[in-house]
């Protein structure tokens, strides 16, 4: 890099459960800078969560984060140029950003489903998250499918 490394800034938590996780969330839900708006659809979503949910002792805001520690990718592969040739070599994933592509996928593939409001969309990809199933954790899998696939390459790593 030619620069020096941006700063990170600090990211105040949100209000309701005074956590940065769920800001961090709402600022990759956000579209157009609609903040508010992010804010009441992820608030919406977790209290569709709430009355949905079959754990009694679990809150919805451990359902929503055990659901999100169960798409975080763990290795993906990166492309690395040997000698002419392209290969796929599978790498271990920073912590922040294994949580922003857990974050990234569980939006996407809720913005996918055929629901009529997002919060809907959302919450049911949050439960399903939860269960270990839905397209976000298959996603998941297949990163983690690629990388045991390429790991004969693993010795190129850079």
């Amino acid at each position: 890099m030619r620069k020096r490394q941006a700063k990170k800034r600090p990211l105040l938590p949100d209000p309701r459960f005074n956590d940065q996780l769920v800001t961090r969330f709402v600022n990759n839900l956000m579209w157009d800078g609609k903040k508010s708006t992010a804010f009441k659809v992820f608030y919406d979503a977790i209290d569709i969560v709430e009355a949905k949910k079959q754990d009694a002792e679990k809150s919805s805001l451990e359902i929503w984060k055990d659901a999100l520690t169960n798409v975080m990718p763990h290795v993906e592969v990166r492309s690395r140029r040997v000698g002419g040739a392209t290969f796929q070599i599978p790498m271990q994933i920073r912590p922040d950003r294994k949580i922003s592509m857990a974050m990234k996928w569980m939006i996407l593939y809720a913005r996918r489903r055929n629901e009529k409001s997002m919060a809907g969309k959302l919450a049911s990809e949050i439960l399903a998250a939860a269960k270990e199933e839905g397209a976000a954790v298959k996603k998941r899998m297949d990163t983690h499918k690629m990388a045991e696939a390429n790991k004969a390459f693993s010795h190129f790593r850079f």
